[in-house]
């Protein structure tokens, strides 16, 4: 039977951090993505996580916690050339869960809301918090075709938009899922990264 899999974009180039934001240690140490890559494993029986050709040190980082990657060589062109990259890459899925590298903060329960949805037999899903649409999101299997021929830096957003009736929405009580750190000054002085992966 085929399994929802987990997809985390960690491909990107950090242009507004001054410095590679994905290897940055949080307040707890652990590495932005490595942090972000936990959450999302625990809530998928399977995870990959997209990286750029020249990504040792954080390949050899995600190995060490028995962590999947997939290199996407078209990286420099944009997210939706790895997101397309990391569904290529586990096309037999029955649906994806997509996070991002620089989102450590949302925690497990909420990347389980989203995967609940997509295993109740919706199309599409994503998290809410106060009004306000979040991450992750979710698309069904029936979105392979589209998924693959991503380009670009818009991701998903496009297929979200393309069929807005089928997005289903998962309330949850979690600021993380908006928070993206695109400087060092977003990164909490005291997180509840630990206690979130024990959720």
């Amino acid at each position: 039977m085929s399994q929802i899999v987990g997809i985390l974009l960690a491909a990107g180039s950090s242009r507004r951090f001054g410095a590679d934001k994905r290897l940055h240690p949080l307040p707890d140490g652990t590495p932005m993505a490595l942090a972000s890559a936990r959450h999302l494993a625990a809530s998928c029986s399977r995870t990959i996580v997209v990286i750029r050709p020249d990504d040792t040190a954080l390949a050899s980082l995600l190995a060490a916690d028995g962590l999947e990657t997939v290199v996407c060589n078209a990286a420099e062109q944009g997210m939706g050339h790895s997101l397309a990259g990391g569904v290529a890459a586990t096309a037999d899925a029955a649906g994806w869960l997509v996070a991002l590298a620089d989102m450590p903060y949302i925690r497990p329960a909420s990347h389980r809301s989203v995967l609940h949805a997509l295993q109740g037999g919706a199309h599409m899903a994503r998290t809410v918090f106060d009004g306000n649409m979040g991450h992750p999101v979710g698309f069904a299997a029936k979105h392979l075709p589209a998924l693959l021929a991503l380009t670009g830096d818009q991701g998903g957003k496009a297929i979200l938009g393309a069929d807005p009736a089928s997005l289903v929405l998962c309330p949850v009580d979690d600021p993380g899922v908006l928070k993206d750190i695109d400087v060092p000054q977003q990164i909490e002085a005291t997180g509840c990264l630990a206690g979130a992966i024990l959720e």
